[in-house]
C-alpha cells in the first residue's frame, strides 16, 4: 500500500493519542525516515547520530552490510534512542503496516525510557545527544592534533573498549570517597571491639590497614586507572569518555528482555485497539507473530518479555505491569515473574556441553524450572560479562592485582590474556589477574611490561 509522510503523520497522531489513553507516559517523540544503508550505519554506531571514529564501527558496518546483502540477516524495523525528545528511525522500505506497528513499538520504548528507574537514575535523557556529539568532537580534536594523532588515539580506544564494562554496575549508588571508606572501616573496627566482650569471643580483631590502595575491592577498573596511572591527561579524557558512554548503555543491557517485551506488549495492544482494515490487520498479526516468535536453541527477548508481561496483567491487573516496568531490571523481573507455567509454555530448558556433545541438563518440571529461572536471572544483563575488580596496588613496583569474581563460570583464558595486555597498555606496569578454574583451583595470570603473559 502506497503512503507518504502525511500518511505517517496522521497515523502517528492516532497512535500517540491511543498510547496516552492506555496510560503510557513518554517524552516528546520525533521520527526520522531513513534508507537501509543509513540504518546499517546507525546500527554500527549504536544508533547515535554522532559518534567518535573507531575501526570497530567500520568493521561492524561491513559485517552487517555483507550479511544483509547475502540475505543472512535482516535489519531492525526501527531504532530508538533514549533521549528527550526521544529520537527514532524508521526504515523507508517498510510497508505502511510496518511503519504503524513500529511507531507503536517506539512509544512503548519511549515510555520505558522515561519511567524505568535504571534509565531515570542512570541517564540524563535531555543531554545525551549533546554528550555524544561533544565526545566525538573531543576525540576528533585529539586525532587532528599533530602531537597526538590517530594511532595514539586508536591505541587508547582499543584498550578502553576491551575493559569498557569493568565499571560500577549498580545504578543509583553513590561511590564513597577514600575518607568515607576509612571512616566506615574504623567504625566497623570499633563496633567489633565493643561487641567482643558481649559475644565472649577470642577472635583477634586487627585495626584495618587504612593506607592500602584500594581500601576495599574496587569494581571501577577504568576509574582506578584514571586516578592512579601516569597516563597523560588527554588519554585519561578518552577513558572518561568511554566510561560515561558505557554508563549510558548499562540500563539498556540490564533491561533488554523487559524493554523489548514492554514495547511488544504495547504495539500489540495499541494496534489491536485500532480500526485497521482487513489487509492491514492480517499483516499486523503476521508481523507481530514474527517479532515474538520463539527461537529454536536460543532466547528471543521480545517473546519472553511479551509473555511475562501478558501473564502479569492476567494475574495481577494492568496497574501492576506499570509498577513492574518502573521498578525492575531483567534479573529481578525473571526471578519474580517467570513461573513454572511460563517455563513450560515457553519450552525452556538448560543444556551443557560434555566432551563433544551437548546434553539437556534441566527441563521445566517441578524442580528443574527453578534452576532454569535462577540461571537466566543470574546470567542476564551485565552478569553475562566477567566481573573484575582491583584488589591491590603494590607501591614498590606499582604492580596492580585484579581479581575475577568467580561464580562457577570460568574465564576464557585466551580472551583474558589479550584483555590483560590492554590493561597493561593503560597501566604501564605489571598487571596480575587472579581467577579460578572449574575445580576452584587458583590461577594467576601475569602481564609484564613487555606484554608477555605468564600463568602461575
Amino acid at each position: 500500500m502506497e503512503y507518504n509522510v502525511s500518511t505517517l503523520e496522521e497515523w502517528n497522531e492516532i497512535i500517540e493519542n491511543k498510547a496516552k489513553d492506555l496510560g503510557l507516559e513518554f517524552y516528546p517523540q520525533e521520527f526520522e525516515i531513513i534508507g537501509f544503508n543509513e540504518m546499517l550505519g546507525y546500527e554500527a554506531y549504536v544508533g547515535m547520530p554522532s559518534k567518535y571514529p573507531h575501526w570497530s564501527y567500520g568493521k561492524a558496518y561491513d559485517k552487517n552490510k555483507t550479511l544483509y546483502s547475502l540475505n543472512m540477516t535482516g535489519l531492525p524495523y526501527e531504532m530508538v534512542i533514549n533521549s528527550n525528545p526521544c529520537l527514532a528511525y524508521l526504515m523507508r522500505e517498510n510497508t505502511l503496516l510496518l511503519q504503524i506497528l513500529t511507531m507503536a513499538h517506539v512509544y512503548g520504548h519511549n515510555d520505558f525510557f522515561a519511567n524505568n528507574r535504571l534509565f531515570v537514575e542512570g541517564t540524563n535523557a535531555k543531554s545525551v545527544l549533546e554528550m555524544f556529539k561533544l565526545d566525538a568532537e573531543i576525540i576528533r580534536n585529539y586525532i587532528n592534533d599533530p602531537s597526538i594523532g590517530y594511532e595514539k588515539v586508536e591505541k587508547v580506544l582499543d584498550a578502553a573498549h576491551a575493559i569498557r564494562y569493568q565499571i560500577p554496575r549498580v545504578i543509583g549508588i553513590k561511590e564513597l570517597s577514600n575518607e568515607e571508606m576509612k571512616e566506615r572501616l574504623i567504625f566497623s573496627y570499633n563496633s567489633k571491639k565493643e561487641n567482643k566482650g558481649i559475644l565472649d569471643t577470642d577472635e583477634e580483631i586487627e585495626f584495618p590497614n587504612i593506607s592500602k590502595i584500594p581500601l576495599e575491592p574496587c569494581d571501577d577498573v577504568i576509574g582506578f586507572i584514571i586516578k592512579y596511572s601516569s597516563l597523560e591527561e588527554w588519554e585519561k579524557n578518552i577513558l572518561r569518555i568511554v566510561k560515561r558512554e558505557t554508563q549510558y548503555f548499562i540500563p539498556q543491557i540490564e533491561t533488554k528482555i523487559m524493554n523489548e517485551g514492554w514495547a511488544s506488549f504495547w504495539h500489540y495492544n495499541i494496534l489491536k485497539s485500532l480500526d485497521l482494515d482487513d489487509g492491514l490487520h492480517f499483516e499486523f498479526l503476521k508481523r507481530h507473530n514474527d517479532v515474538v516468535a520463539p527461537i529454536i536453541g536460543g532466547l528471543n527477548p521480545y517473546y519472553i518479555g511479551f509473555k511475562i508481561f501478558e501473564d502479569i496483567e492476567k494475574r495481577y491487573g494492568r496497574e501492576k505491569i506499570f509498577e513492574v516496568r518502573k521498578n525492575e531490571r531483567d534479573s529481578s523481573f525473571l526471578r519474580r515473574y517467570l513461573t513454572r507455567e511460563l517455563c513450560e509454555e515457553l519450552n525452556l530448558f538448560q543444556y551443557s556441553k560434555k566432551s563433544f556433545d551437548y546434553v539437556i541438563k534441566e527441563v521445566s518440571d517441578e524442580e528443574g524450572w527453578k534452576e532454569i529461572r535462577n540461571y537466566l536471572s543470574d546470567t542476564c544483563g551485565v552478569a553475562s560479562i566477567p566481573y573484575i575488580r582491583v584488589i591491590d596496588l603494590n607501591r614498590r613496583d606499582l604492580t596492580i592485582t585484579l581479581e575475577h569474581y568467580f561464580d562457577g563460570r570460568e574465564l576464557e583464558l585466551s580472551y583474558a590474556k589479550e584483555t590483560l595486555k590492554y590493561v597493561q597498555d593503560l597501566w604501564g606496569h605489571k598487571v596480575k589477574l587472579i581467577t579460578k578454574n572449574k575445580d576452584e583451583k587458583i590461577i594467576e595470570l601475569v602481564c609484564n611490561e613487555d606484554r608477555n603473559i605468564f600463568i602461575n
